[in-house]
């Protein structure tokens, strides 16, 4: 599987301001037990230890794949937590020294949060809204293809909800924009695996444990999302695997009732993406830019004592 170094999956708009309660906030969709890392993890394990990859191609070539792009929606999220605590881009980093004396973050010390800035001055860590750890227990790897694919159900579909209630606690369009993207991409998932499910058991569980009721029309960051139908796609990360998904995502398969009408589709490479913002050094939190003419300074007086 191959992460994009220079784009992230989707275009992210500039925090209109620093708010590291807003940050604090989306790290639920990173660390929590419905996050991203939990995602990341689950697919990651399972594909590990897929039994009969020969016979079961299909269905290990989509958890494959959709554990790539999840690499890219951990990347997102916590871009998005790190821009949010940074606040609004700025054309070059702070000058003038570190002057601490007048305590210019005081107010970090009232985020709920607080270690995210004195761990790393506002960005991400593999840690929930209340700075609880990600952890292995919310792993599931039972080695039965059709309980794992069960369970991947259900955990997109937790995550969605999960998304939503994020989504509902931000105005920033930052954060909104992250959580518009990852509920769109995960109907993708839920459906992804329900449709596998179907295919290897004869059942629609869609039927019998349908996808939460979340109209994605009525959230303007996902309406783009709808219109340009990322809904009906999944992406193929390598340019020689993943093939093989297409058995599932595909044949004629339709997009989710609800979401706008076509056939579902496997898209050969990545998204297009977005840019990835460019946080400045900030000298008073000791995170500064890169500054060759000090690192050459060091590299010297190192090298005269190595003497």
């Amino acid at each position: 599987m191959f992460l994009r170094i220079d784009r992230l999956q989707t275009e992210l708009p500039a925090p209109k301001k620093k708010d590291p309660n807003a940050a604090a906030a989306l790290q639920e969709l990173l660390g929590g037990k419905y996050g991203e890392m939990s995602t990341l993890g689950n697919y990651l394990f399972q594909s590990f230890n897929f039994r009969s990859k020969s016979k079961l191609r299909p269905f290990y070539s989509l958890v494959a794949s959709i554990t790539a792009e999840e690499l890219g929606h951990v990347e997102l999220v916590s871009h998005g937590v790190a821009m949010l605590a940074n606040g609004p881009d700025k054309d070059g980093d702070e000058t003038g020294g570190a002057n601490i004396s007048g305590a210019p973050f005081e107010a970090m010390q009232d985020i709920r949060l607080a270690g995210s800035f004195f761990s790393n001055a506002g960005g991400s860590l593999p840690v929930n809204s209340n700075a609880m750890s990600w952890n292995a227990d919310m792993v599931t790897t039972t080695g039965n293809v059709v309980v794992d694919l069960l369970h991947n159900f259900h955990l997109e579909c937790g995550a969605r909800l999960h998304k939503l209630r994020v989504y509902e606690t931000l105005s920033d369009p930052t954060g909104r924009e992250v959580c518009g993207y990852l509920l769109v991409r995960g109907s993708v998932h839920a459906h992804a695996y329900a449709l596998a499910l179907k295919q290897i058991t004869g059942a629609d569980i869609t039927k019998v444990l349908p996808t939460p009721n979340i109209p994605l029309a009525k959230i303007p960051e996902c309406q783009k999302y709808l219109d340009e139908g990322s809904h009906r796609r999944l992406y193929r990360f390598s340019p020689e695997d993943y093939r093989e998904m297409a058995g599932i995502w595909g044949n004629g398969e339709q997009a989710l009732p609800g979401d706008p009408p076509g056939e579902l589709v496997v898209v050969d490479g990545p998204p297009e993406g977005g840019k990835i913002h460019d946080l400045t050094g900030t000298a008073s939190a000791f995170t500064p830019d890169y500054a060759p003419e000090e690192m050459f300074e060091v590299a010297e007086k190192l090298y005269k004592m190595s003497r």
